[in-house]
């Protein structure tokens, strides 16, 4: 390939184990840690209020130790929440959070607290008038925004507007179709258009939600696509071969070799 597509590993599903005993185990930053050893180009996370997974505390430590990029991703709007468990810092609102931790790229997202995981991009016919002072902030702080997003096209036309630096597109759409091999091509052909017209208007194209080393060598071929968010299937293949192999394995399926 002639250009080079970022690896960012989510870090999610390791807390998500790790909360799931009253433990320290495993570590999240030593999990980061072995992601940048082996070759990650960046690190995301996206604290939720309930801290079901990344905690607030894990965003201050990964800052301190990352030497690879910072993606910190989530609901603009997320309020502060109060913990419920001993030993785990408040949430102190989602723009609290990415204002003083400073990370490279700040990706929004429009969750809300009772959904499982992401799974829409912005309608930003409804929500862009409160995004447009959040991005101005964030610019004046020097964090990258990134917006996440579908493959409408004149969607991608207002977040351009907006001033977004990158939108970040929901891939679950592709995947769903490439494991059901229903309307592949069709659909495949929606997210090069979106890159094609990101390219077009100038605004950076990122993408993540259910990529795996099965469908994404097909989609890396989308030559706009700068960076790929991958967390709860390079978890799952971390199990069978090792995380340090699990990140390898990806980078091949970016064109990247050892």
């Amino acid at each position: 390939m002639s250009k080079k597509t970022d690896l960012s590993v989510n870090l999610n599903k390791i807390a998500l184990i790790r909360n799931s005993r009253d433990t320290t185990s495993p570590s999240v930053t030593e999990h980061a840690q072995i992601c940048i050893d082996a070759g990650a180009d960046g690190i995301t996370v996206h604290p939720r209020p309930d801290q079901r997974h990344i905690r607030v505390d894990d965003c201050f430590d990964l800052a301190k130790m990352l030497s690879v990029e910072f993606n910190i991703e989530g609901n603009p709007l997320a309020a502060a929440m109060k913990s419920d468990r001993n030993g785990v810092s408040d949430y102190p609102g989602f723009l609290d959070l990415v204002k003083e931790i400073k990370p490279a790229q700040c990706t929004l997202v429009p969750d809300n607290n009772n959904q499982l995981t992401s799974d829409h991009g912005f309608d930003l016919f409804e929500s862009g008038d409160s995004l447009s002072p959040i991005i101005d902030e964030l610019h004046s702080l020097g964090i990258r925004v990134s917006l996440f997003m579908g493959t409408d096209l004149e969607q991608i036309n207002l977040a351009k507007q907006l001033g977004a630096d990158r939108i970040e597109l929901y891939t679950g759409p592709y995947a769903q179709a490439f494991m059901n091999n229903t309307n592949l091509e069709s659909i495949f052909r929606q997210f090069y258009q979106a890159g094609e017209t990101a390219a077009e208007l100038g605004i950076g194209l990122n993408a993540g939600h259910d990529l795996n080393l099965h469908n994404l060598p097909k989609f890396a071929t989308i030559p706009q696509l700068l960076e790929v968010s991958i967390g709860h299937a390079m978890t799952v293949d971390a199990i069978k071969m090792g995380l340090d192999n699990a990140v390898h394995a990806y980078q091949q399926c970016l064109g990247k070799k050892d």
